[in-house]
């Protein structure tokens, strides 16, 4: 089987540019409204699209005012979805640094049940300035112990996971028998920061567990990455940043003992689709100009833990020196330098910056014909920049529609993508083995090779 491209819709507000809520074709639902979401979901499953992403934050901005914020929590939503659609995967965002492994365990087994395993998990260590008060911190943690966090978080839920065993419960009602207490083991994980007596109180899920999905690129980022993550959402603005990543990941991950095409990378795309070039350029820059320069230089200051750029001139051409050194950032670290990096290839004013960051906060983001986007996602595709792409529509949900009515057919007619679904699972979609049970004799399940 020729290998076959991803394609993942990232679902955020009213769309990926920051005042796609003020447009008159982004949806005119709440963000709290579940129609909205069903909708876009069911949108995307017709595309043929993996999956849907929910991203979260655990504080609100200061940008409120000025930006469309409030949306659904990702759990109790995915919840939602998995009974409004049958195929499409379903990831939602939680947190390693303010959660409990026992309590995600449950609720992430509970949604791939639910869903008939078509669940990922998008492991967060949650950098969003504010969160650590939301929690009961003081201050924000820093970058360095999240991680120290997140590795130990993995280790339990993982664990949490293989306590049962698929063939755990009986259910023998003439006999008596509901569960064989043999093939459910406590896991008295001892940690550096949690400390787990398990087992579950639910049975194995379809999947065995959820799909790991991440996002970090920093140093510790791309450490996690290759050890956990079996699909890799990343920001790149240049095809060589993204085939330098890409070689890294799947070589950190091949040196650890895993096969490479067991961890999928998924730079982010958010595309102004038009009929011309000019259609498409013209729908941004109408976009931008929509823009507020406050929300932008908040949301530039939350990628560089707080630091206040307010002080510029939105017309000066910015240099390295007007930012902190992105090694000290505690934030976002691994977007810290890729804007950094934009600011010294291309030498923008603050204004140019934040208009390009509007779009898809420091993804790939372009305006051009469907021919134009299909090219690049084939590009990268091809180039050893990509398994797939996180579809970051800037307009929900007609960029949406756009891309599923005119790329993706072309993407069809290349051979890139596929024409109808061939699995129930998002393990299957993604070609991804099941795993097997650490205190168990469940044997890891191979996914076909591609």
């Amino acid at each position: 089987m020729s290998r076959k491209l991803h394609l993942n819709l990232f679902i955020h507000g009213r769309g990926h540019h920051e005042t796609a809520w003020r447009h008159p074709a982004s949806t005119p639902l709440a963000l709290t409204d579940i129609a909205y979401y069903r909708g876009l979901a069911q949108t995307a499953e017709k595309g043929l699209f993996d999956s849907v992403f929910l991203a979260d934050a655990l504080a609100i901005g200061e940008e409120v005012s000025h930006a469309a914020k409030g949306g659904l929590e990702p759990i109790t939503t995915l919840a939602a979805l998995a009974g409004a659609t049958e195929r499409i995967g379903l990831i939602g965002t939680a947190s390693t640094t303010y959660t409990e492994p026992y309590n995600l365990a449950r609720q992430f087994a509970s949604l791939d049940h639910i869903s008939a395993g078509r669940v990922g998990w998008n492991i967060v260590t949650s950098w969003v300035p504010g969160a650590g008060p939301n929690y009961g911190h003081d201050n924000q943690i820093e970058h360095g112990e999240r991680y120290d966090r997140a590795f130990d978080f993995l280790e339990a839920v993982t664990k949490l996971w293989d306590s049962w065993a698929d063939d755990a419960v009986l259910d023998d009602r003439a006999g008596g028998h509901f569960a064989d207490p043999a093939r459910i083991t406590r896991i008295d994980h001892t940690g550096p920061h949690h400390k787990v007596a398990g087992p579950l109180n639910i049975p194995r899920s379809p999947q065995g567990r959820p799909v790991y999905v991440q996002a970090g690129s920093s140093t510790a980022g791309r450490r996690f990455a290759a050890r956990y993550a079996e699909a890799v959402f990343t920001a790149h603005l240049e095809k060589s940043t993204a085939v330098d990543f890409y070689a890294d990941i799947k070589g950190q991950a091949a040196r650890l003992g895993r096969r490479p095409d067991q961890i999928l990378i998924l730079p982010g795309i958010s595309a102004v689709i038009g009929s011309t070039e000019e259609e498409a350029k013209r729908l941004l820059r109408d976009l931008n100009e929509l823009s507020d320069p406050k929300v932008g230089l908040e949301r530039l200051s939350g990628r560089f833990g707080g630091h206040d750029f307010s002080r510029l001139d939105l017309d000066k051409v910015l240099t390295r020196a007007d930012f902190p050194d992105p090694a000290t950032v505690q934030t976002a670290q691994s977007r810290a330098y890729v804007i950094v990096a934009l600011v010294e290839r291309e030498k923008p004013t603050l204004r140019q910056l934040l208009h390009s960051l509007a779009g898809a906060r420091g993804h790939f983001s372009m305006a051009g014909t469907p021919e134009q986007v299909a090219d690049h996602i084939e590009d990268w595709f091809r180039s050893g920049a990509a398994d797939g792409f996180n579809v970051m529509p800037p307009i929900l949900p007609a960029h949406l529609e756009t891309f599923i009515d005119e790329v993706v057919p072309l993407l069809q007619r290349r051979g890139l993508f596929r024409t109808a679904y061939e699995a129930d699972t998002l393990r299957g979609h993604y070609g991804l083995d099941r795993p097997g049970s650490q205190f168990f004799d469940i044997p890891a399940i191979q996914a076909p090779a591609a």
